[in-house]
């Protein structure tokens, strides 16, 4: 009777000091003591019970090749556990085990295919396999949930890189009713609507991003290019000065606001824009010194337009249009009439075969005329 007394407190003794193990592990893990709980569930005398703690704890210190492992043996353990398999594929999507967590979540879907988040997440692996098949899964997922929000942005997304602008509108109207702030939707409906060119209701819903407490480049982009389809280039200079604050160093939004200022007639702030736009360019600028030059050339700039232009054909010297905005430039700059005629002959030469000939030899002619009047008036 002793014997069996003494046995009986054993094994009373055992389980408790196991299960203080147990507590000791949780209690370091939830402090975030994550190396040391690992010791003391490694000390526990039944693994396939902490095999996931283990992993999570691996997983937690960013050693995701035990994390693997560990989960690996939990499931291996526990095959009858979803929520545990569940949570083994979402970890293997997340460290990009594609191939593998495809097939934890085609085992989940035929464990309980009513399941809406297991079609979903095994849309998303299908996806990184370049599966298409993964659309099937989404629309699986709606089908048996029409509020799955995730689920129904895939489609609408889908939808939008396809083109088929009005299924894009009734997957995200169906979203909406549920949950009228989702700002992935709101982006998507704003981005279907830029594409379709209605711009007004595009701003609509891209300033709803920007009520939602949503900034980014390119939600400012969107706007700014918006407002300039409908001639209001304050409020598009506006857009891309606060998209210039993500990448303060952006040359082509710094440029793109030059070209707005142009458009307003501030040829002095565009020509501010556009020179510094043109300092952080690292590409052929034939195009970009040629819109500098006409700015400079509306301020009767054309010292600074004649070296801007000639830039532009430093830069691409077959650029036609760069040589005769040049000779125009002359013009405008010389008094010397042959000075002027000269700058149009050059041109000529160096383009004899030019589309632009006739309108250079017309030019040539007034200046000649010009120059033979102006000499005949000092004659008299």
């Amino acid at each position: 009777m002793i014997r069996f007394t003494f046995l009986f407190l054993l094994i009373i003794f055992k389980t408790e000091a196991q299960t203080s193990v147990l507590n000791v592990a949780d209690s370091l893990f939830a402090h975030g003591n994550y190396s040391k709980a690992i010791v003391q569930y490694k000390a526990y005398n039944n693994p396939p019970e902490v095999y996931q703690k283990i992993a999570k704890a691996y997983i937690a210190i960013g050693n995701y090749e035990e994390g693997f492992i560990n989960y690996q043996k939990a499931v291996e353990t526990n095959p009858e556990n979803i929520l545990l398999k569940y949570d083994f594929g979402k970890f293997l999507y997340r460290t990009k085990k594609f191939k593998k967590a495809s097939e934890i979540f085609n085992q989940l879907v035929y464990k309980d295919y009513k399941n809406p988040n297991f079609h979903y997440e095994l849309g998303l692996v299908l996806e990184q396999l370049q599966d298409s098949t993964a659309q099937n899964r989404f629309h699986s997922a709606f089908q048996l949930d029409s509020t799955h929000q995730k689920a129904i942005y895939r489609i609408a997304k889908h939808h939008l890189k396809k083109g088929h602008n009005t299924l894009v509108d009734k997957y995200i109207d169906i979203g909406l009713s549920t949950y009228k702030n989702n700002k992935e939707l709101i982006s998507l409906k704003a981005q279907n609507y830029y594409v379709r060119q209605q711009y007004e209701k595009a701003i609509v819903w891209f300033e709803k991003l920007l009520e939602l407490g949503e900034s980014s480049a390119f939600i400012h982009e969107k706007l700014s290019l918006c407002y300039t389809q409908l001639y209001e280039y304050e409020k598009a200079i506006e857009q891309r000065k606060l998209a210039l604050k993500f990448n303060p160093l952006d040359a082509t939004s710094i440029y793109v606001i030059g070209t707005y200022y142009e458009e307003l007639g501030d040829f002095k702030k565009a020509e501010e824009y556009i020179w510094k736009a043109l300092a952080l360019l690292d590409k052929p600028l034939d195009a970009e010194y040629i819109r500098l030059a006409t700015v400079l050339n509306r301020q009767k700039k054309y010292k600074k337009s004649i070296e801007a232009l000639k830039k532009a054909i430093q830069e691409n010297p077959s650029n036609e249009f760069a040589s005769l905005q040049l000779a125009i430039t002359l013009e405008a700059y010389y008094a010397d009439y042959d000075a002027k005629i000269k700058a149009f002959e050059d041109f000529k030469k160096k383009f004899p075969k030019s589309k632009l000939i006739s309108f250079v030899n017309n030019q040539i002619s007034i200046l000649k005329e010009e120059k033979f009047l102006n000499e005949e008036k000092k004659e008299d």
